[in-house]
């Protein structure tokens, strides 16, 4: 047995033509799920990058595995304590370990350990290639050590790679000499001439149209699809081309890896899964370019899973967690799954097309804002904690079928359907603070330790920048949420 598994950073479904995107950004990619299974709600269980891969590798959400933030106390994984053996519990039942206990060699290329020194990431794995550059990786320096790891192993047998391409995620780095794809097609509908007046004049919050820089709108040369900021419908032209060119540009790295395995005779038998550690907002919550908060747009994740003998262009509409691959892995390896696993197996799903979602999800965000999110029904309840200086109200509420970009916030007309999401929210946290040694929700910890790690300490720079942007306007109800930041 083969497996391929490609994590492509900041990846959001809705720019991939296999779940309907009108541009061709991902041929490559959408020729797997045409013979595979694509899941249509699909998400993260912790946001963004840290939380998220934390969550997969050690297959337990971000309360149970203490990773929830990208610094403090929330930016380790947690010690198991008087109870951990001559060897910890991640040996035995981290993700890549399910593998090695299946007499599979485990390969991992990534930068992404010694990127948020998350030492953990390459716990189980055999063979680890660090491409160096801490996630600032463009695909023609991941391809290589890809490549070359395909034509040494390839034709081996009972090996599971790992591979990370990182060219959605900003700053934009396709290569100049790549042109732009997509000069000719159409920007996306929704964001209207009102729309984008709105977020150009009115919106607050790092990685607004103004603020792309997070806090400025600083530029580098070394990165000129890349903008600063942006004011027009060029300047959107700019953001949604350049993600979307970074999507195509992976892609056709994706197919050289595609085009290598068949030339070494096994690409047709290889169990090839696709997906992302978060999206990315393009627009939603008036954020361009960011994975900062707990909404749809940086939540919900691609995951297609080709597996030759299992069903052939399926869609699944059911509610899973990323996490939720680890059973499922077990069960179809034929594996029992690990005690601290939070997931539930979707096998039955490959196997026959079967229904096997869950009634509702909870994803978390605590790196940029504090938020818990409930995904129900068409719904998305979005509860904030810390606004991460958007602004953001408490309590936001969205009807995904009628609105998926998020503009309409139903929170004060249907009280009734925030209530049976706050009755989810504390369902599962019961669940979750039931089922652990701790007593500490590190949701908690987080703003105890000053607010998520991007926000603290940049308040009074920005209040700065926003009356020098004319948005001064903001300031007097940022003082007031945010007293204890600018003592």
């Amino acid at each position: 047995m083969r497996i391929l598994l490609l994590d492509l950073d900041s990846t959001r479904p809705d720019h991939l033509g296999c779940y309907g995107y009108s541009r061709n950004t991902s041929p490559n990619i959408d020729r797997i799920a045409a013979d595979g299974v694509t899941f249509t709600n699909y998400y993260t269980s912790d946001a963004p990058c840290f939380p998220s891969r934390t969550a997969l590798m050690t297959g337990r959400f971000g309360i149970h595995n203490g990773v929830v933030g990208h610094g403090g106390t929330a930016g380790d994984v947690r010690h198991e304590g008087a109870e951990r053996q001559f060897r910890s519990r991640l040996t035995s039942e981290c993700f890549p370990a399910l593998f090695r206990s299946a007499g599979m060699k485990t390969a991992l290329v990534s930068p992404f350990g010694e990127r948020h020194s998350a030492w953990t990431f390459y716990a189980g794995f055999n063979e680890i290639h660090n491409t160096g550059r801490g996630g600032i990786e463009s695909a023609e320096e991941v391809t290589p050590v890809v490549l070359d790891w395909i034509r040494q192993n390839a034709k081996q047998d009972d090996w599971f790679l790992y591979v990370n391409y990182w060219d959605p995620h900003t700053p934009y780095r396709a290569p100049e000499q790549f042109g732009n794809p997509f000069a000719d097609d159409p920007l996306p509908e929704w964001i209207t001439g009102e729309v984008l007046e709105e977020h150009t004049t009115r919106k607050v919050g790092p990685h607004s149209a103004r603020e792309i820089n997070m806090y400025d709108n600083k530029t580098s040369p070394q990165y000129p699809r890349h903008p600063g900021d942006f004011t027009d419908r060029e300047g959107l032209r700019r953001v949604i081309d350049g993600y979307d060119s970074g999507i195509r540009y992976m892609d056709e790295h994706i197919g050289m890896l595609f085009g290598e395995l068949e030339q070494q005779g096994v690409m047709d038998d290889l169990i090839v899964i696709i997906t992302a550690d978060h999206g990315e907002n393009m627009g939603e919550l008036g954020i361009y370019g960011e994975h900062g908060t707990a909404d749809q747009a940086t939540c919900r994740i691609p995951m297609i899973i080709r597996w030759p003998g299992m069903k052939r262009g399926h869609v699944d509409d059911g509610l899973h967690y990323h996490l939720d691959l680890l059973p499922t892995m077990a069960e179809l390896l034929g594996k029992p799954p690990a005690p601290s696993w939070d997931g539930v197996s979707y096998a039955p799903a490959l196997r026959s097309g079967e229904a096997c979602g869950r009634e509702y999800l909870v994803v978390s965000q605590c790196a940029h804002v504090c938020q818990r999110s409930v995904r129900f029904g068409d719904y998305l309840y979005v509860r904030t904690y810390h606004d991460g200086y958007h602004l953001f109200d408490k309590e936001m509420l969205f009807h995904l079928k009628d609105d998926p970009y998020e503009q309409v916030n139903l929170a004060q007309t249907k009280r009734d359907v925030c209530k049976e999401a706050v009755y989810y929210l504390n369902e599962w946290h019961d669940t979750m603070m039931e089922t652990m040694p701790f007593d500490t929700d590190p949701l908690w910890t987080v703003m105890k330790e000053g607010g998520p790690y991007h926000a603290k300490g940049h308040l009074k720079q920005y209040i700065g920048w926003l009356e020098q942007t004319g948005r001064g306007f903001a300031v007097p109800e940022l003082k007031r949420r945010h007293p204890a930041e600018l003592e």
